[in-house]
């Protein structure tokens, strides 16, 4: 059974940091996409950042600049690399897999992954 635990959210005041990580169990994903969405109250589940099979990496505009995406593929899991903080930030935070391993583009829509953690709380506060 394949899961995906996402940890290190938090409160963090605007401005500061914050490093999320999503361990994978079940099965690899060194192969495949992977992203992170994100959920603020009242609003709808948007897109933050993938990374491909190859690793490379597009981001929503944003948090170009402030997010980094990444994986290490020993740990089988994927990190969210969060500088320069916002308010608006605030959300949970999902990670999410595509079960296709490669692909030729990158992919920004929920429906494209089939697994999901449980979600990371982000409180930024001003």
């Amino acid at each position: 059974q394949v899961q995906l635990v996402e940890s290190g959210g938090g409160l963090v005041q605007a401005g500061g940091s914050l490093r999320l990580s999503c361990v994978i169990s079940g099965r690899t994903f060194n192969r495949n996409p992977m992203g992170w969405f994100r959920q603020a109250p009242g609003k709808e589940r948007e897109f933050v950042a993938t990374i491909s099979w190859s690793d490379s990496t597009y981001y929503a505009d944003f948090v170009k600049g402030r997010f980094t995406i990444s994986r290490d593929r020993a740990k089988n899991t994927v990190y969210l690399q969060m500088n320069s903080l916002k308010p608006e930030d605030t959300a949970v935070y999902f990670c999410a897999a595509r079960g296709a391993r490669y692909g030729s583009y990158w992919y920004r829509q929920g429906s494209d992954y089939d697994y999901w953690g449980q979600g990371t709380q982000v409180t930024v506060s001003s």
